[in-house]
């Protein structure tokens, strides 16, 4: 059997912070490795315990889930850590700036625990990080801001083939959405996408949404 994810729990209510903990670990592919009740605590428990996954709330005292996401998992930092935003507040600016901080997905509370679970899961897998009416719905409404004042379309060593997964992507399309709008099997898509981060330098399908919107590879 391999070894269970380890998951690291930050919440400041220690109600929720418990019930998360409990569900996450009673799963038999899942260990709690650890609980804080603010950011700081869970950079340095992170940093300390190298968890596969932390489960971050966003508002919280002493520093803020954003930032502490930051500074797990943002531009520069040198072994980056995967954060689940897991939030109360279904508000635009936390989604956006838990997906600039570097978060690799962005659930709410309201959830229902199987959907907690397997977020976990595909956090920990590097698979599609978010689902796609969250891209479409959550990421989609920045594309103004996202993109710059000049859009700069170069797709730089992507080939033809390539760049049109990728805009499929950003339309948040699943690997099976975009099998059937190609007319390809889901792991010839799964081969693209992964050539896709490759080339471009990216960690996850959300850095690849931003990528596209940046480029102004969609509208």
């Amino acid at each position: 059997m391999s070894a269970p994810i380890r998951v690291l729990v930050c919440d400041d209510q220690i109600l929720i912070r418990t019930g998360l903990a409990t569900i996450i670990d009673a799963q038999p592919d899942l260990e709690v490795v650890g609980e804080c009740g603010d950011g700081r605590a869970a950079v340095d428990l992170a940093r300390r315990l190298h968890p596969d996954v932390v489960v971050m709330d966003v508002r919280m005292p002493v520093l803020d889930g954003i930032e502490a996401t930051r500074r797990l998992a943002g531009v520069g930092v040198a072994q980056p850590v995967k954060v689940l935003v897991v939030t109360t507040f279904n508000l635009d600016e936390y989604v956006y700036g838990a997906l600039r901080a570097g978060a690799s997905g962005f659930l709410l509370k309201d959830a229902p625990p199987a959907q907690l679970l397997n977020g976990i899961r595909t956090v920990a897998s590097g698979a599609a990080l978010l689902a796609p009416e969250v891209t479409r719905q959550l990421v989609g409404r920045y594309a103004a801001r996202i993109r710059p004042a000049e859009s700069t379309p170069d797709d730089g060593p992507l080939t033809p083939r390539e760049l049109e997964v990728l805009r499929l992507i950003a339309d948040g399309l699943s690997n099976g959405e975009i099998a059937v709008a190609l007319v390809i099997s889901q792991e010839t898509v799964k081969t693209y996408v992964s050539r896709i981060l490759t080339k471009l330098d990216l960690r996850d399908r959300v850095q690849a949404v931003i990528y596209a919107y940046r480029r102004g590879l969609v509208t």
